[in-house]
């Protein structure tokens, strides 16, 4: 690698970064300073020819439809009501507990994140279905918040999650496997957190209160109207797992799925259903085009063989596999102060993977790792994004009240990402078994 390729590597990252502060898009930050670099090096014809190639063998790329098609089904389930019937079915069960609505919570954006695949959605749902609540039962507002904004980051682990969608097309690793690989670090996260939210009752009784038990009655008709994701989730997964469908065959069964059943509820009328699929279409316009971006932007990290110089750097500083590695997240933990989960995925992973290969994780392990360590970004301070959704729909709940409440849930999210290095098995055993 020449002086000058190092030189141009250098200015793309500089203006790269300067077009995101000054708020251009990432997609179209990313797309521009790959077109330019890649024409400063090869020259302005490939450069031009490169961008209809990419854009048209992207949107008609089979596998890349797994994205709208899940989108649909998550946006499907919003627009029904589902939400609203887990969080009253897990109530339920364990609103009696101290802490009970916040545990409902957590188990409640588990079943959500099943079949959505959103953090940013599923915040966004909980706090306008479980803060209400909540707050009139006189739970903090630190707390109420910061529940939320952590249930929140279960939408990346729990399949179909988008985010280790686009890191396998990335990869060109399996995404059925990735998948199924974040069930059981999913489990292992709501079930942490509940030990979490168990913990503060403890230290700290008179901090929460517990709500009146429901009737064995009660709990059995709660469970009739949780049937339907439940449905889904076993018929997307199951269907993924035991190789009846491909990850974008499960897409289509999954939307076609929830809207069947949210019909046959009488949960979805016609403006609802069109709101959905306008929603479903701008969130997958808006994915698209970031991807596009980034494979623009990685054909220049290609000619400036930018992933083979940062691999040698990396491997030759002697921190070992684990030095690396803590660097790395290191690094994902910054640019969550700068950019959301997708964003940092799309942009790093051209460049990171193939350091991983020669340090010789395991792929999908390292799948798992790293959408953990993104979606850690989006709650911790000074900047994160479920902390600014919950902001948004809870106006008067300020970011320092906010970040305050999510501050245990922080600590249980790094105690986790330390659990999983040390057993790595957590996420492979599913997958291997497929």
């Amino acid at each position: 690698m020449t002086l000058g390729t190092d030189a141009i590597a250098i200015t793309g990252f500089v203006a790269l970064f300067a077009l995101m502060l000054l708020r251009v898009p990432v997609g179209m930050a990313m797309g521009l300073v790959g077109v330019t670099g890649f024409g400063w090096i090869v020259g302005g014809y490939p450069a031009l020819k490169m961008i209809g190639q990419t854009s048209m063998r992207t949107v008609a790329d089979y596998s890349f439809g797994v994205i709208p098609m899940f989108l649909l089904m998550g946006a499907v389930v919003s627009a029904s009501g589902m939400s609203r019937q887990l969080f009253r079915s897990a109530n339920a069960f364990v609103g009696h507990f101290r802490g009970g609505l916040g545990l409902a919570t957590i188990a409640a954006c588990a079943g959500f994140a099943a079949i959505s695949g959103s953090s940013v959605a599923t915040a966004a749902t909980f706090s306008t279905v479980a803060y209400p609540e909540m707050r009139r039962f006189d739970y903090p507002r630190s707390f109420s918040t910061g529940v939320i904004a952590a249930g929140g980051t279960l939408g990346a682990m729990f399949p179909p999650s988008t985010v280790l969608a686009v890191y396998g097309l990335i990869t060109e690793q399996d995404i059925g496997k990735l998948f199924i690989a974040g069930i059981l670090p999913g489990l292992l996260a709501v079930s942490m957190y509940i030990a979490t939210i168990a913990v503060i009752g403890l230290v700290r009784p008179r901090f929460l209160p517990a709500g009146k038990r429901s009737t064995w009655r009660e709990r059995r008709h709660s469970l009739r109207e949780v049937w339907a994701p439940l449905l889904l989730f076993v018929l997307v997964i199951g269907g993924l797992y035991g190789g009846v469908f491909t990850p974008t065959e499960a897409g289509g069964v999954g939307a076609s799925g929830a809207i069947l059943i949210s019909v046959l509820m009488r949960r979805l009328s016609w403006p609802q259903f069109l709101q959905a699929l306008l929603h479903a279409t701008r969130t997958a316009a808006a994915i698209f085009t970031v991807l596009i971006g980034a494979l623009l932007f990685g054909y220049f990290l290609t000619v400036t063989q930018t992933p083979q110089r940062v691999t040698e750097l990396l491997t030759g500083l002697g921190l070992g596999r684990y030095g690396v590695l803590a660097l790395i997240m290191v690094m994902y933990l910054v640019l969550g102060c700068l950019m959301d989960a997708l964003a940092m995925i799309i942009l790093t992973v051209p460049i990171i993977f193939p350091v991983v290969q020669a340090l010789g994780f395991d792929p999908i392990w390292f799948g798992v790792i790293i959408v953990m360590t993104v979606e850690l970004g989006l709650i911790h301070p000074p900047v994160g994004m479920n902390v600014f959704v919950i902001k948004t729909v809870v106006p008067e709940v300020s970011f320092l009240t906010i970040f305050s409440g999510v501050l245990p849930f922080i600590a249980t999210d790094i105690l986790r990402l330390v659990i999983l290095i040390a057993f790595p098995i957590i996420a492979t055993y599913l997958p291997s078994h497929m």
